[in-house]
């Protein structure tokens, strides 16, 4: 039942020291068996709390605020999209050695979405897009719009900020990827003429690991974390993990994606592939395959 990680500056993180801050804080549940959910996420270790939630306990320092952020955004954002999203239950606080704020959340029944499933489906391409066309038009109105839109923790990073990182990791991986290629899709990105449009809201991780099935369908959305303002073009990341060569099309086309928000979507993926593989793929086969996937569906276009 134990999963534990440490490292650097990292907490030790366990199903007793989750036993712990649970039945210390939240008492109602003491009562509640706890498991740990395999494989977690880069940004928290998770357990699965009896039968309806879930614990949330941030890996590092990264993701500091993620549980605030979501206990105040989705609720207003639920109601308003057409898949499930987390509903957050409460937000715990520091003890036992443990240093940040963490989160409980309702459970959401599924098995993550995977390009083998989905990857050839229409319908899924459009439901995606649905979900983002949604998610885009969400506009909370009075002092918590305004108050939004001034909150820092809302406000997306520009694709300019990952240039060094992202020219250095196409070095490193020279041998691997094309880096001519890769070269090509990051200056046409950061070349795309910039939104010209207010800000939309956008997921920030929008990708196949946060996507969930039920029946072979898509049917809920998780890990909000990275939720914000800004460029929609960050979320078109799902069309380089998930869809197919076939299907990128029907997304794009049910999104209304311009060529030059589909250019700048090309280069957020080609980044956060580029990034996860140069931390992961030496100790995880799973990420490397699929970020090898994304940033040769980036590299394609």
């Amino acid at each position: 039942m134990a999963q534990a990680t440490t490292g650097g500056d990292r907490p030790a993180i366990d199903a007793a020291l989750a036993r712990r801050l649970v039945d210390d804080q939240f008492p109602r549940w003491a009562g509640l068996p706890l498991e740990p959910v395999l494989p977690g996420g880069s940004d928290h270790v998770i357990f699965r709390l009896g039968g309806e939630l879930t614990v949330r306990l941030p890996r590092h320092e990264e993701a500091v605020g993620q549980a605030a952020k979501e206990y105040e955004w989705l609720p207003r954002l639920a109601p308003h999209v057409p898949l499930a999203v987390p509903v957050p239950v409460a937000v715990g606080e520091p003890a036992f050695g443990y240093p940040w704020p963490w989160a409980l959340s309702r459970w959401l029944d599924g098995e993550p979405a995977t390009p083998g499933g989905l990857g050839e489906s229409a319908g899924a391409a459009e439901t995606l897009a649905g979900f983002l066309t949604a998610l885009q038009r969400f506009a909370p109105v009075g002092p918590a719009g305004a108050a939004a839109l001034r909150d820092p923790a809302l406000a997306g990073d520009p694709l300019a900020g990952r240039d060094d990182a992202t020219r250095a990791a196409i070095a490193a991986t020279a041998g691997v990827f094309d880096p001519a290629a890769m070269t090509a899709v990051w200056d046409a990105a950061l070349a795309a003429p910039a939104r010209r449009h207010p800000p939309v809201w956008f997921h920030g991780d929008f990708h196949t690991g946060n996507l969930l099935t039920r029946g072979g369908r898509l049917s809920a959305v998780i890990d909000f974390g990275s939720l914000g303002l800004g460029d929609p073009a960050r979320d078109l990341l799902v069309a380089f993990t998930l869809l197919s060569p076939r299907t990128r099309p029907v997304f794009r086309a049910a999104l209304g994606t311009d060529d030059t928000t589909w250019t700048r979507g090309r280069g957020w993926a080609l980044a956060t592939g580029l990034n996860a593989y140069r931390h992961y793929a030496a100790v995880n086969p799973r990420v490397a395959a699929q970020t090898s996937r994304q940033i040769a569906a980036a590299i394609a276009g």
